[in-house]
């Protein structure tokens, strides 16, 4: 029996060349004023998800 993909998490991880999970960081959508340009440019780029979370994603995204 096939099991269904977290259509939600497929939209917010990908995986990079080497199969780590890549994901986009939290808390650049609003209140955008009080942060340092510093600080939103570095919410701009994508990261790695931690290893505590992976079994958690692996288990959303079993053909990722």
């Amino acid at each position: 029996m096939k099991i269904k993909t977290n259509r939600s998490a497929a939209k917010r991880f990908s995986l990079t060349g080497k199969g780590k999970v890549k994901r986009n960081k939290a808390y650049a959508s609003h209140l955008l004023s009080s942060k340092s340009p510093k600080r939103k440019r570095n919410l701009r780029k994508a990261t790695l998800v931690d290893s505590a979370n992976m079994c958690s994603v692996r288990r959303m995204l079993p053909y990722l």
